[in-house]
């Protein structure tokens, strides 16, 4: 799924490219850095075990993003701006069979937000996604108070299917989440044509 190799997806100033080992460093220190801005929206332990983001090496989430990438469940991304890295976007989840469907998250640092970077990059990755590796539906669920996301799925033309009540437990609770999918078909020419259109 996620072949080594695989060229960097871009477009103008905007980069996806499949994380290595060697971006642990890179993505600690930058959780650490956006630590206040990224907390009210990352996922959080319901049992109460809490490890702050940015807090402990990023080696062993990037190994377990790597080894998920192997078995064909996840693709795993670095966001870049201008070939430097401020974000991570993955796409787990993958099933196949008469599914073919995959969802897909993402955090990016504060310095690079508002500028379309995010928009972008998940434009970038569903059209990989859909066109090149053959899945029919991407879905990305949001938190309903988190309005910059919400301006994504907007501009991208994803279609909203509702709300997961109590869905994913995120900074310490389990909290709602909307629900925004595309189907291959929606977008014949690909999101990001359409986006730019």
């Amino acid at each position: 799924m996620a072949a080594p190799g695989q060229p960097e997806l871009r477009h103008g100033r905007v980069g996806l490219r499949l994380i290595r080992r060697s971006d642990a460093r890179t993505l600690q220190r930058l959780l650490a850095e956006n630590r206040d801005w990224l907390e009210p929206w990352e996922a959080t332990n319901p049992d109460g075990l809490r490890q702050v983001p940015g807090s402990a090496s990023m080696r062993p989430a990037v190994a377990w993003m790597l080894a998920n990438a192997k078995a064909g469940t996840s693709v795993p991304f670095v966001i870049t701006l201008d070939g430097r890295m401020v974000g991570q976007l993955t796409v787990s989840g993958i099933t196949w069979g008469a599914l073919r469907a995959a969802n897909l998250g993402y955090w990016i640092a504060e310095e690079a937000a508002g500028h379309g970077v995010t928009t972008v990059a998940v434009a970038l990755a569903t059209d990989d996604l859909l066109f090149r590796r053959g899945l029919h539906r991407m879905e990305i669920c949001i938190r309903p108070e988190n309005a910059a996301s919400l301006r994504i799925v907007e501009k991208l033309g994803f279609r909203p299917e509702g709300i997961r009540p109590r869905f994913i437990h995120i900074d310490g609770d389990w909290r709602d989440h909307a629900v925004f999918a595309l189907n291959r078909e929606e977008v014949p020419g690909g999101v990001l044509r359409r986006f730019l259109g």
